[in-house]
C-alpha cells in the first residue's frame, strides 16, 4: 500500500508562495511518478502536476503553469512542488499519489492507493 505524507501547507497572501512537500511512509519515491492533486469545497478533484517516473516529463495544469513547479529529491525521498504567485482560487487540500499514468499533456485523474491526508492551502489577504 504507498501512502504519501503531505506537509507544507498553510495561510498565505494572494501573491504568495509556499512549499509543499510530498514524502513516503516505507518506500522509495526514486521511479515512481507523483502527481499533486486538490480538492476544494463545491468543487471537482484537479489534478495540478506531475512528475513521471523517469523525471523526463511533468504537467502541470493551466490554472498553475508557470507559477507551479514539481520537483523530486531522491536525496531526501520527497517530491515538491513550489507555488509562487498564489491566488485566492488555489485555495485547496493539496494531496500528493503515484498518478495512473503522467504525460507532458495531461495526468490521470485518479491515482494507484488510497489518499493521504492532504495539507490545507489558503489563499486570502
Amino acid at each position: 500500500q504507498l501512502q504519501f505524507v503531505e506537509s507544507g501547507g498553510g495561510l498565505v497572501q494572494p501573491g504568495g508562495s509556499l512549499r509543499l512537500s510530498c514524502a513516503a511512509s516505507g518506500f522509495t519515491l526514486d521511479g515512481l511518478g507523483i502527481g499533486w492533486y486538490r480538492q476544494a469545497p463545491g468543487k471537482d478533484q484537479e489534478g495540478v502536476s506531475c512528475i513521471n517516473n523517469s523525471d523526463e516529463e511533468t504537467y502541470y495544469a493551466d490554472s498553475v503553469k508557470g507559477r507551479f513547479t514539481i520537483a523530486r529529491d531522491n536525496a531526501k525521498n520527497t517530491v515538491y512542488l513550489q507555488m509562487h504567485a498564489l491566488k485566492p482560487e488555489d485555495s485547496a487540500v493539496y494531496y500528493c499519489a503515484a498518478p495512473r499514468f503522467c504525460l507532458s499533456r495531461r495526468m490521470a485523474s485518479s491515482p494507484f492507493g488510497s489518499w493521504g491526508q492532504g495539507t490545507q492551502v489558503t489563499v486570502s489577504s
